[in-house]
């Protein structure tokens, strides 16, 4: 699976799972419906209860609409455990989160709902953010390209999920014929 996409900068470390989205959108679990929710309080600003674009808000610039790939610095997902995080992200379109690391539940919840989470490091994360506007990622090779190559790492399993754009539970249906026979026999 090939990638090319601009990249949104985040130009921030400690990005919290409150911030990406708001408590108050935690009241279904659907996983779609949660485009408008993403970032949403700083995304959005209100002036006499009236609500606007904060045009100085990354996600709202014209220039990256429709790309697929978030570029942070460290500490990405922490905070509380809500999975909310990583279904409002992908249902913004976005596929692909690189920053320095991530925490550990964000992790494991973004790779079992098919949202790619690259760990770079810190130097080439900056040098990205400074000279690059667009990457080419090949998930199969593991690797990211432009101007310079960077390996990334990835688990076989939360491989397989990605490229097939499944979640977990997308893979245990895939298998369900397999598990009952399993089980009935």
């Amino acid at each position: 699976m090939i990638l090319i996409s601009k990249i949104y900068f985040f130009n921030m470390d400690n990005i919290d799972t409150d911030l990406i989205i708001p408590k108050q959108f935690l009241i279904t679990l659907k996983k779609t419906g949660f485009y408008n929710c993403l970032f949403y309080d700083i995304r959005y600003l209100i002036n006499n209860n009236l609500l606007y674009l904060n045009e100085d808000f990354f996600l709202n610039n014209l220039y990256f609409k429709n790309s697929k790939i978030l570029l942070s610095k460290k500490n990405f997902g922490c905070g509380s455990s809500r999975e909310h995080a990583v279904w409002a992200i992908k249902d913004f379109g976005i596929k692909i989160i690189i920053a320095e690391n991530y925490s550990d539940i964000f992790y494991d919840n973004s790779m079992k709902n098919g949202l790619l989470l690259i760990k770079l490091k810190y130097n080439d994360i900056i040098y990205i953010i400074n000279n690059i506007k667009s990457i080419f990622i090949n998930i199969n090779k593991q690797f990211i390209k432009r101007k310079k190559i960077y390996y990334f790492n990835i688990n076989f399993f939360y491989k397989k999920l990605i490229i097939k754009n499944f979640s977990i539970i997308d893979f245990i249906l895939e298998k369900k014929k397999k598990i009952k026979k399993y089980i009935y026999d």
